[in-house]
């Protein structure tokens, strides 16, 4: 296992295009997260806005870039042969995928938490000007306050299921689009279809089991009794989708020829 991390860590850090893709998962994140702070606004005492989880809007968007990161890394050494190299470098294919999903979610921890502080201070340095005062309820973002923190955590934690969720597809399916097909689909498609729906009851059971919808709700700070589902729970539905995928594909690239 030794050896494999080492060779995972070496081909991620020397493939050009994952580290400038983690890197634009980070700036789009931050972008998107200290525009939202910047743009909205509370006039007044209890204007309804979850002060922490609008600086982390931006985790919607970066997701995306991060599941494109995490296909490629299992696509790109089919498409170019590399994969035989290390299955004959590393015979127990196991291996090499647990390694692979180590690394990756090391790395992706690391941009995750570079990504959600600085939009946290964003949201610290924008909020205050635009009404999110304590005199509006609203007290300085801090990691000392439990609900800020989880959200915090949460959210790296979100990045990393997202990222294990997409190599778990990508090795499963092998090819980059139609795994970046299905990852972003189970992502964007399945909020769609909520709102789509007209009853109420359905629209709730969706958004319990959409990766996304359940997944983010550990962004929540306020009105966690309407949620369709808790912060943790919905966490958990995330992390079952994660394990589903990672077992599917383990058992085809055990089971099937390189």
């Amino acid at each position: 296992m030794r050896y494999a991390l080492h060779a995972e860590w070496t081909k991620l850090r020397t493939t050009r295009g994952t580290g400038q893709l983690l890197l634009l998962a980070i700036v789009l994140t931050v972008a998107l997260g200290a525009g939202t702070a910047k743009a909205v606004t509370c006039p007044d005492l209890g204007c309804g806005e979850d002060g922490v989880r609008l600086p982390l809007t931006g985790i919607v968007l970066g997701q995306a870039v991060v599941a494109i990161a995490a296909v490629l890394t299992v696509s790109g050494e089919y498409a170019t042969g590399m994969i035989h190299t290390s299955f004959a470098a590393v015979p127990r294919r196991i291996t090499v995928l647990t390694a692979k999903a180590a690394v990756l979610a090391a790395t992706v921890a690391a941009a995750g938490t570079a990504a959600v502080l600085a939009c946290l201070l964003a949201g610290r340095y924008f909020l205050p000007g635009n009404g999110f005062t304590e005199a509006h309820g609203y007290p300085p973002l801090s990691l000392a306050d439990g609900p800020t923190l989880r959200a915090a955590f949460g959210s790296v934690l979100y990045l990393v299921l997202i990222a294990l969720l997409s190599l778990g597809v990508a090795t499963a399916v092998r090819e980059a689009a139609s795994a970046i097909g299905i990852v972003l689909g189970l992502l964007y498609l399945f909020p769609l279809v909520t709102h789509v729906v007209t009853d109420p009851a359905w629209q709730r059971r969706l958004a319990q089991v959409a990766p996304m919808t359940a997944g983010l709700a550990v962004q929540a700070t306020t009105g966690l009794d309407h949620l369709p589902i808790g912060p943790w729970a919905g966490l958990g539905v995330l992390a079952g989708w994660t394990a589903a995928a990672l077992l599917a594909g383990g058992v085809l690239l055990h089971r099937r020829d390189a």
